[in-house]
Formats: C-alpha cells, sequence, structure tokens
C-alpha cells in the first residue's frame, strides 16, 4: 500500500510540473504582430487624496502630515494603470528593465510609488533610512486594495540594510506594499506574465506593440479601484483600440 501511495503522489507531482511548465510564458520571433493602443479615464468622482499625521521617526520622516493621492486623475485621465492581455502563451521578449526590481524606503517613502517587476525574479526592498521599517508586501488577489488580499513577505529591517525575495504570484496581478512601522507608507507593484502590459502616460493613453495575432482578454489594473476587463482581436500587422472608463 505505502509503494503505491509513493507512485500514486510521484504521478502527481509529475502532471503538476509538466502543467506548470506547459503554462509558462515562451519567448518567440512575432514577425506579424499588431498593436493596441486606447486610454484610460476617469469618469467617477476624483477622489481627494488621503491625509495622514506623522507621528514618529520625525527626524527622519518629517514633521506634520502627508498626503498620498492614491486616484490621480488628470484632465479625465487615470493615471497609475496598468493595461495588459492575460494569458497569454508566447510572444515577443520581456523587457530586461523588469527582471529584478528595488523598492527604496528614503525618508520614510517607498521610492518608486508604482512600478512593474516580472513574475518569479527577485524584488529588493532597501532600507536607507536610520530607523526601523518593517515591510509588509500583500498579494492583491482581487487586484485592488479594497479587496481581498494575502501577505508575500513580511520583514523588519532595523538599519540601513537590503533585504531580496523573490516573488512568486499565484492568482493576483499585483503588490501592495506596507511598513508596519510607519502607517503613512504605501506603493503598488505590478506583477507581469507575460510582457504585454502597458504603465498609461500622464494623458492616460497606452500602446502594446508586435502582439501576436489572435484573440485576447485585455485588462486595466489600478491599485484602488475595481479592475477591467474587455475583449480584443488583433489582426496581422494590424491595430486595435480599447478604451476603459473607471468609476
Amino acid at each position: 500500500m505505502k509503494k503505491e501511495f509513493i507512485l500514486v503522489a510521484s504521478a502527481i507531482a509529475l502532471t503538476m510540473s509538466l502543467t506548470a511548465n506547459a503554462a509558462a510564458y515562451k519567448e518567440v520571433s512575432v514577425s506579424n504582430g499588431g498593436t493596441i493602443t486606447g486610454k484610460v479615464s476617469m469618469k467617477g468622482k476624483d477622489l481627494p487624496a488621503k491625509t495622514y499625521n506623522i507621528t514618529k521617526d520625525n527626524n527622519v520622516c518629517g514633521k506634520g502630515e502627508r498626503s498620498i493621492d492614491f486616484v490621480r486623475v488628470n484632465g479625465g485621465a487615470l493615471t497609475d494603470v496598468v493595461v495588459y492581455l492575460s494569458k497569454v502563451k508566447s510572444g515577443k521578449g520581456f523587457d530586461k528593465k523588469i527582471a529584478k526590481a528595488t523598492i527604496e524606503q528614503k525618508g520614510c517613502e517607498f521610492i518608486p510609488f508604482l512600478q512593474v517587476m516580472k513574475n518569479k525574479e527577485s524584488l529588493a526592498a532597501i532600507n536607507e533610512d536610520p530607523v526601523l521599517h518593517n515591510i509588509h508586501t500583500y498579494e492583491l488577489i482581487r487586484g485592488d486594495a479594497k479587496g481581498s488580499k494575502k501577505t508575500l513577505f513580511n520583514v523588519s529591517q532595523p538599519d540601513p540594510t537590503t533585504v531580496t525575495k523573490t516573488v512568486k504570484m499565484k492568482r493576483g496581478p499585483a503588490i501592495k506594499v506596507e511598513c508596519d512601522a510607519h502607517d503613512f507608507m504605501h506603493g503598488f507593484i505590478f506583477v507581469a506574465r507575460n510582457p504585454y502590459y502597458a504603465l498609461v502616460k500622464e494623458d492616460g493613453t497606452f500602446s502594446i506593440d508586435n502582439v501576436p495575432p489572435g484573440k485576447y482578454t485585455i485588462k486595466a489594473w489600478h491599485g484602488m479601484l475595481k479592475n477591467q476587463k474587455s475583449k480584443v482581436e488583433v489582426a496581422a500587422n494590424g491595430s486595435a483600440t480599447v478604451n476603459f472608463s473607471f468609476k
């Protein structure tokens, strides 16, 4: 019985391994790719920035209040949005700039506030302040910080130092970054599973190029607003337009 159990468990493990490998994104040459463009707008109310009182480590963090504009609207355009294609099996290569991500804790702020990194790569958390920081990262299961979330790692950094962790997302598209020692420190990281994504510009426009011909689900992610999705078809050497409107 024990031998049979081991054989069954081994077979299941092998199947899971093969499935995972089959699902991995493959970088291939794309000779007839198309382009997806569009714009992300905000139709709802432009919420005011959230204000926090700086109550500790004032010699490093500053004094008074800190305002964080979690929903930035620029002339009707919504910024800090990543538009991406989901479940793409193969296509162009990843931008090497996102292979290894770095987030600095400087002046009791996360820098950058928003960035993109590649899934299953390393994230280096650098504490440049002479005070205790406790970086706490959450996988945003639904996509936005108001939905369910799960801790990825929670590390105390009492001195200026660097902690490096490998990020392995299972369900959500992005990470919320907080400091358990300072409630006024916040940041976001979008985790790309394929290279077909675009961080919108300040005017809300975006462009995703070299897309293999086909039909796709395209999504728009924002850290504080409920994410959106649509369908798009890209013809060989063609172009398609998709616009998103948040509220």
